[in-house]
């Protein structure tokens, strides 16, 4: 069943507030996932500086010193926050990929759950509002984000199969539905130098679109060939550096509405989601149609 939640601000007066207002939108579908949740944070990114965004099952372990070990491998400085079972670490751009082969080199239990600029990505089992609050998500600024609660249908309930899933640089999907042939389409990719965390078809869905924008697509051609590439019954929101996109499949049997003002894009698996959101009374509220790409970029 899941929920999914993504909220694209085109007013930075309400940049602040975008953790908070995808958090409320996010426990307003609590009843369609209670197995985990997870959010996706579009920060304003600093120059020349790269984030990524670990989980591990052992934080007290695997996050002590480990900033410091990581600087000494890449040669450069390392800021650590961390948050509960997440650290972030802030690191020069060009030493991301370098950062990322030290983490696993340094502590192999720990996960990468996003990576890049802008990205932060906290996702866990439980309830949406426990795992807003678990990681302080109310306070957490950015220009867009989104969000997922899961009821899981064919894989286990762990951290590794919430969603969002990440398998670019800034970029993330979430996915209410089920794909068909993700394990053809997983072994092609694999042919591609794709590499996979799970056996979830979400994240066959995310390597897909990055794949393809790795190769010099935009997102939304990149989410028009999904349409051609991948079967079964799905609804995606996806989230780049830039922008915000949204795809259902031909049938779009799974729920949908979005709606738009002079200041944001919202989407949401049902309109209750949107109810709360400022001006709502004054947005063009829609059902995006089937087989139709919508994004928006800054």
């Amino acid at each position: 069943m899941c929920g999914i939640v993504g909220l694209f601000l085109k007013d930075k007066s309400l940049e602040p507030q975008l953790g908070s207002m995808l958090s409320e939108m996010l426990v307003c579908l609590t009843d369609r996932g209670p197995d985990s949740a997870g959010i996706a944070i579009y920060g304003s990114p600093e120059k020349n500086r790269g984030k990524i965004t670990i989980q591990s099952p052992s934080p007290e372990r695997d996050f002590d010193n480990l900033d410091q070990e990581v600087a000494g491998k890449i040669g450069a400085p390392v800021a650590m926050t961390i948050k509960s079972t997440h650290a972030v670490l802030e690191i020069p751009a060009d030493k991301v990929d370098t950062a990322r082969a030290a983490i696993a080199e340094l502590r192999p239990d720990a996960r990468v759950m996003g990576a890049g600029e802008s990205i932060e990505i906290y996702k866990e089992v439980g309830l949406p509002g426990e795992v807003a609050k678990r990681f302080d998500l109310s306070k957490m600024a950015g220009s867009h984000g989104i969000g997922h609660t899961r009821m899981a249908t064919e894989s286990a309930v762990t951290t590794m199969g919430a969603h969002p899933f990440s398998t670019g640089p800034d970029q993330c999907l979430v996915h209410n539905g089920s794909l068909s042939n993700h394990n053809n389409i997983r072994r092609e990719l694999k042919r591609e130098g794709m590499t996979f965390e799970t056996e979830n078809d979400t994240e066959v869905a995310a390597a897909y679109l990055s794949h393809k924008i790795a190769g010099g697509m935009g997102l939304g051609e990149a989410l028009e060939s999904s349409l051609n590439d991948l079967d079964g019954f799905f609804t995606f929101v996806v989230g780049t550096k830039n922008g915000f996109g949204v795809v259902r499949d031909p049938i779009a049997c799974k729920p949908a509405v979005m709606a738009e003002t002079d200041r944001y894009v919202a989407f949401g698996s049902e309109y209750r989601a949107l109810a709360n959101l400022p001006g709502i009374e004054q947005a063009r509220v829609w059902e995006p149609e089937p087989s139709t790409v919508y994004f928006w970029e800054h």
